[in-house]
């Protein structure tokens, strides 16, 4: 009988051009990015602020920038002589509720979205130099960022900073204050990541935190920063009793979990399921192996 024919469709006018893998060391990296986000200007407004990643996606420079609202705050910047231009946009719902803060204001959103005064925007530009720095931070498993402010502008459609039809790596955060929500976007063009994609991986953004916190030990070279603690836990399964059998739970109960046997367990890091894995013992100790990643649509229903 003739083969089946197994050609996929490929669309030229959006090639993949970054990995899997890459997309979800990406994700890996700018979940730590909110999170230290999230502490920093919650500190800084005195106003609890949330932000968590929302996607990882390639895309269109053009698509991008058409899906971006008018007047809005985009922050270009040089990345590193190793890389180069990127952008961070930032949503005019949270940029003016921000401000509102930063004045003195109860951090009210606008009854009307409008451009920034020379005095607001050299306030923002204060506030995303911060953003840039723990930016690099973050970043720096990978490669050492600098990031330097290249321009500030408010309207995307007159912004072009690379061709309308590159690709871009497009990280979309939800970030949430005064329990009114706004969105902040890192668009990284593929022609700014090429030269580093190579060491975009998972295992080496973990190897080199574990190496910055070695050399900020007491005795090692004093400017190397000490890499934050990331907290990570196994989950053996999960169960639903009622309130009175909860209250009646007493030593040698046995309570049935919703995971099945040979089900992979899920390790979460800062409370994000990333692997999937099998567990056993090292020596004395207990253990997982991890066994595999959990994809976008798995995340999703976590």
């Amino acid at each position: 009988p003739p083969q089946k024919d197994e050609h996929r469709a490929y669309d030229f006018r959006r090639p993949t051009k970054f990995t899997k893998e890459q997309m979800q060391t990406l994700q890996i990296i700018h979940d730590n990015y909110a999170r230290i986000m999230g502490n920093y200007l919650t500190a800084f407004l005195r106003a609890p602020v949330k932000l968590h990643v929302v996607s990882v996606a390639q895309v269109t420079y053009e698509e991008f920038v058409f899906s971006l609202p008018v007047p809005t705050l985009m922050t270009i910047f040089n990345a590193s002589p190793d890389t180069g231009i990127a952008m961070l946009e930032t949503n005019p719902t949270f940029v003016f509720i921000l401000i509102d803060l930063l004045f003195g204001g109860e951090g009210k959103p606008p009854s009307k979205i409008r451009e920034l005064t020379d005095i607001e925007t050299t306030v923002m530009r204060q506030v995303k130099e911060k953003f840039l720095e723990n930016l690099g931070y973050v970043w720096r498993g990978i490669v050492e960022l600098a990031p330097q402010i290249e321009s500030m502008d408010t309207n995307p459609q007159f912004n072009q900073i690379i061709a309308s039809s590159e690709t871009v790596a497009l990280i979309t955060l939800s970030v949430t204050v005064q329990n009114v929500q706004g969105f902040i976007n890192l668009c990284f063009p593929y022609i700014t990541l090429e030269r580093v994609l190579p060491k975009l991986t998972a295992q080496q953004w973990f190897d080199q935190f574990q190496y910055s916190a070695d050399r900020g030990k007491p005795g090692n070279a004093g400017k190397s920063l000490r890499a934050p603690a990331v907290e990570v836990k196994v989950v053996l399964g999960r169960s639903r009793i009622t309130l009175e059998d909860f209250m009646q739970l007493r030593e040698g109960d046995v309570l049935a979990l919703e995971r099945r046997k040979g089900e992979p367990l899920e390790v979460l890091i800062e409370d994000q399921p990333i692997f999937k894995a099998q567990p056993g013992t090292r020596g004395r100790r207990l253990g997982v192996q991890i066994t595999g990643w959990f994809t976008e649509e798995e995340r999703s229903d976590h």
